[in-house]
Formats: structure tokens, C-alpha cells, sequence
């Protein structure tokens, strides 16, 4: 099929799981935030699965090709990965600056990173327990968690960044283990920190994939819709995933209004995922519009490497609007199958 459907990550958790108040008036955090939750941690798990199950009907119904669990029993695309290794004090947290330039409390890293154990899998057989479709899960990329953490153990900071790939290196293998058709890995302080991302972030992003046989995507972003309004009109990070082991790059084009003309940069094998729903937008889209979206990307990555994906951060969109939006973008899918062909 020419043009598959999926999400990038999060989906809107429920008013009656997630103080929504809470969560639009804080940065994702990085340490854990239980204060986010409304239901009491006895019932926690199980609040967890019906939401989840909510997030995957949502999916299917939306028409959605991929699907993922939503990444609804996470505070942050990164924190319920990151706070579950060994080596790091959550009790007293380091502190380091984020995208928006304010200081905010961040795992400190005190011993050796390792994997205690998978964090995601029972996650990702969730899922599959729940839909016939091809299933997606997403975790943290190894350099953002050392950016998102204060190194107090480690000689520098790409020392840090490899020891997070060894333990997600152990996370990837296991998830594609346990049956997920794509593993896609959040690294979006490579854009935010180039300069580090060249020297040695995407030495770090290569180990956690060595070795790997599964389809794994890369996603680099802006930052939230929600929390950064000014966007840039191009990627100061992009090219460079030429060099990575990833078969697909997951991109935003929607409110930044990409020039799609560095995508003859990656390479002819890796598919691209084309961020093609604008999130800082409340109004739902035509397919039309969205389908307009792809269109500037065709003259520069064929169409059999083109996936539709919205931008990121839909958790902070209310639910309505983001499976309008899903469906929508569905449409605008099946529009440039019209025009290109089914196959």
C-alpha cells in the first residue's frame, strides 16, 4: 500500500486519567510526576488498559494503518523508560536546562546505567493482545536521556549517552522479540543540541541499533505545539540521520512549514514519516490540506518512502480534535492513492 497511516507517539489521555490542567501547565517532565494521575495507584494499571484500549479502537476507527498504544501510561514520551534504570537517584534529581531555556528537575545519573528489566514490553503485548493491525511503539533515543539527565558519575557526556544506548539496545531487541513491526526512538534534543548530536549523539543513536533487524524509525521534532510556538523553517539536525541505522526518519513539515527539499539528503533506502497534521491549529484540516502537505515532499522522496503522520505531541490536543484530525488525515491518504495508485 502507497502511503500508510500511523501516529508519531502520544494520543490524548482522558479527562478522568490525566489532570489535564496539570499536564498543559507543566514541560513534559522527566522525573516522575505522579500528581498527573486522577486515579489512585491500586487502580492504576487497570485505568491504564481501558484507556489504552480506548486509544487503539480510537485508531481503528480513525482508519489508521500502524497503530501504537498511545503511549497512554506515560507522563512524558521519556520518563517511564528513563526512570526505570538502574544508576540513576529520582529522590534527589539533578537539574538542567531545557528546550525553552528554564531549569527543570531531570534523573541524576550516580552509578552505571543498566536495564533492570524490559520497561515496555508487557506495553507492547498489550497491544498486540488488542488489534490485528501492525503495531508501533515508541521509547526515548539515548542522547535525549543525557541531555534530560544530570551526569554525575560518568567521565563526560558521551559516556553517558553510550551507556543509555546499551540499556536500550537491550529494550529495542526485546520489543521486536515480543512482535512490534516498528520501534521508533524519540530523539528530539538532536535538534535542539546539533553540535553535541554531530559529535557523538549519533554514535549513541548506532549503538542502541546494533545489531537491530527489526524496521526502527528516528523522530526529530520542533518540540510540542503546545509549549513552543515559534518554529523554525528548517531542521538544524536532519542530513546527518544519512548516517544512521534507522530504516525510517520521522519529521514534522505541518507548522513549520518545512522546506521538503532536504529530504534528498537521506538516504533512497529510508522511508520517511511526513508530519502532515498541524497540532497548533485547534481547526481540523481538510484532506484536501493535508494531502497538500505530502505533495511538497513528493518531487523529493518517492512516493513508495512517504508515511502520513501528524506532527507531535497530540496528548495535548483535546480528544475530538485529534481524531478529526486523525481521520482526516486517513482521507487525504486515500485521496493520493487515488491520484498515484494503489501500489
Amino acid at each position: 500500500m502507497l502511503f500508510p497511516t500511523t501516529v508519531v507517539g502520544s494520543l490524548p489521555q482522558p479527562d478522568w486519567l490525566i489532570d489535564r490542567d496539570k499536564l498543559a501547565g507543566t514541560f513534559p517532565p522527566r522525573v516522575r510526576m505522579r500528581e498527573l494521575w486522577r486515579v489512585a495507584e491500586p487502580q492504576l494499571q487497570q485505568a491504564w488498559e481501558d484507556a489504552t484500549l480506548l486509544a487503539i479502537r480510537a485508531q481503528e476507527d480513525a482508519g489508521l494503518d500502524i497503530v501504537s498504544d498511545g503511549e497512554i501510561r506515560r507522563e512524558s514520551y521519556s520518563n517511564r523508560f528513563a526512570t526505570a534504570l538502574e544508576g540513576i537517584d529520582l529522590d534527589r534529581p539533578g537539574t538542567v536546562m531545557n528546550r525553552s531555556g528554564l531549569p527543570i528537575p531531570v534523573p541524576r545519573i550516580v552509578g552505571p546505567i543498566r536495564r533492570r528489566h524490559a520497561v515496555e514490553v508487557d506495553d507492547l503485548r498489550f497491544l498486540k493482545a488488542h488489534t490485528t493491525r501492525r503495531v508501533k511503539i515508541t521509547v526515548p533515543g539515548p542522547f535525549t536521556m543525557s541531555c534530560q539527565a544530570q551526569n554525575d558519575f560518568y567521565a563526560d557526556d558521551e559516556a553517558a549517552a553510550l551507556a543509555y544506548a546499551a540499556a536500550l539496545n537491550g529494550e529495542i531487541a526485546d520489543l521486536f522479540a515480543a512482535g512490534a513491526d516498528v520501534v521508533q526512538i524519540d530523539e528530539p534534543w538532536m535538534q535542539a543540541q546539533p553540535e553535541k548530536a554531530r559529535r557523538y549523539g549519533l554514535n549513541a543513536l548506532n549503538a542502541a541499533l546494533a545489531g537491530i533487524d527489526g524496521t526502527t524509525a528516528v523522530h526529530i521534532c520542533f518540540g510540542y505545539a503546545a509549549m513552543v510556538q515559534q518554529r523554525p523553517s528548517g531542521y538544524s539536525f536532519l542530513p546527518e540521520l544519512r548516517g544512521c541505522r534507522c530504516r525510517q526518519v520521522s519529521i514534522e513539515t505541518a507548522q513549520s512549514a518545512l522546506d521538503c527539499a532536504v529530504l534528498t539528503e537521506l538516504r533512497d533506502d529510508q522511508q520517511v514519516m511526513v508530519g502532515c497534521v498541524d497540532l497548533a491549529d485547534p481547526a481540523v484540516e481538510t484532506p484536501e490540506q493535508i494531502a497538500a502537505r505530502i505533495r511538497r515532499a513528493l518531487p523529493f522522496v518517492a512516493k513508495e518512502r512517504v508515511i502520513l503522520a501528524p506532527d507531535c505531541g497530540m496528548k495535548y490536543l483535546p480528544r475530538d480534535v485529534a481524531l478529526a484530525k486523525l481521520r482526516a488525515m486517513v482521507a487525504a491518504a486515500q485521496l493520493l492513492r487515488a491520484e498515484h495508485g494503489p501500489a
